[in-house]
């Protein structure tokens, strides 16, 4: 057991690896602590949040997945999904960062095992705590991140070159590397699709929107122009089918689940504190607004059941001997698209059940209890991957799944 005075920001980056459980939470807490310091004026200039990605960095949280053997956390995917929620209670768009992040070291953990260049960056990684970010979308796929427009193309020896037109890239400005998916060569067709990873020096990004948005407005997601000349050696080696099916839409899916879960908890935490501070002022009298706090808390339950219980499934599965075979089936798909549809709904109706026990208090951006940041991040939630293209995903499998898929 790690003592308490070792718990600061500066010694886990030496000793994250003697967590346990217990203790890697408690510094995830403490990151949540600084992003939430900072989340109102990233929030007010829509800036990236350095103050929280720099805790990250000093508590080794961005290297937390990768495996033990390798001096990383090793960090199951329900660990990590409880890391998301306690940063996000903090500041919604800390924590999506980080579960974005996760999401793209998945693809480079789980897939690049065979590689000597991805085993290389893995350990510079444990080492430098890289932050990756990813850009999956593209002008005139509508959204469709399983089809491309740009291809590599063949470049000097040993190197190609990749042209791509995106619609967002969330944090490519600030990020150490980027994700990129595109068509495995200019013949192959929209669908045969590989993920190319480009480093700091390999790419050219210029923005050709502005991200000025409703919420969320810390992971900086303008559209870009990217131009970049890379090694080969920096595609990973599997297509990006089995990338997608097998690790970045369950670690997407379950991960975003526990940032909408923890933006949700973190309203809740104003609201108990309001009603707490109310009982306060008349001793031996319950507020009314206390009975309204204890039905957000069932809903909360409800919600953190669903996340977690999720993603040990997924722990389960990956541990099993034909766990990634599993992970392409139609009923983890609609597993995982129940989860996503579910939680993006629940969240913002318990943030506005937040609002209702805060009042005008909550209402007020200059006040402690204000929950405005919260609502207005939560709100994206249903939009991120639209929540109409997955109930259409889920309605074609219902029509092939004779158990209906519960």
């Amino acid at each position: 057991m790690v003592s308490n005075e070792h718990l600061s920001l500066g010694s886990a980056a030496t000793i994250f690896g003697a967590y346990g459980n217990d203790e890697i939470l408690e510094v995830a807490r403490q990151v949540g602590k600084v992003a939430e310091e900072h989340a109102a004026a990233v929030d007010a200039g829509a800036r990236f949040p350095c103050e929280a990605v720099d805790a990250m960095r000093d508590a080794k949280l961005l290297s937390a997945q990768i495996p033990a053997e390798l001096g990383g956390g090793g960090c199951s995917m329900r660990m990590l999904a409880r890391i998301c929620s306690e940063v996000a209670a903090g500041c919604g768009s800390s924590g999506l960062i980080l579960a974005m992040h996760y999401s793209q070291m998945a693809c480079l953990v789980r897939h690049g095992a065979a590689s000597e260049f991805f085993q290389w960056y893995l350990r510079d990684q444990i080492e430098k705590q890289h932050l990756i970010a990813s850009i999956t979308s593209e002008v005139g796929t509508y959204g469709d991140t399983r089809t491309s427009i740009c291809a590599l193309e063949p470049a000097d020896e040993g190197r190609f070159k990749l042209q791509k037109e995106a619609t967002t890239g969330s944090y490519c400005d600030y990020s150490d590397g980027i994700a990129v998916t595109c068509r495995r060569d200019p013949q192959a067709p929209g669908s045969d699709q590989v993920l190319a990873f480009l480093r700091k020096g390999d790419c050219e990004l210029t923005a050709t929107s502005n991200w000025d948005t409703l919420g969320m407005r810390g992971t900086c997601s303008p559209g870009f122009r990217l131009r970049a000349n890379a090694p080969l050696e920096q595609v990973l080696p599997v297509p990006f089918a089995d990338c997608s099916a097998q690790s970045m839409v369950p670690y997407s899916h379950i991960l975003w689940a526990a940032v909408w879960y923890g933006i949700a908890q973190g309203a809740a935490a104003k609201a108990g504190r309001f009603v707490r501070a109310a009982a306060r002022k008349r001793i031996g009298v319950v507020p009314p607004s206390a009975a309204h706090l204890a039905a957000l808390s069932t809903d909360l339950q409800a919600m953190h059941a669903n996340v977690f219980a999720v993603a040990e499934e997924f722990d389960r599965a990956d541990q099993s001997a034909n766990g990634r075979a599993a992970l392409m089936s139609m009923e983890w798909n609609l597993r995982l698209n129940n989860l996503k549809i579910g939680t993006s709904n629940a969240a913002p109706r318990a943030v506005h059940q937040a609002l209702q026990i805060t009042g005008v208090s909550g209402y007020r951006n200059d006040s402690p209890f204000s929950v405005g940041r919260h609502y207005r991040d939560v709100l994206s939630a249903s939009l991120m991957i639209s929540n109409d293209r997955i109930m259409e995903q889920s309605a074609s499998m219902l029509l092939v799944l004779k158990n209906d898929g519960i």
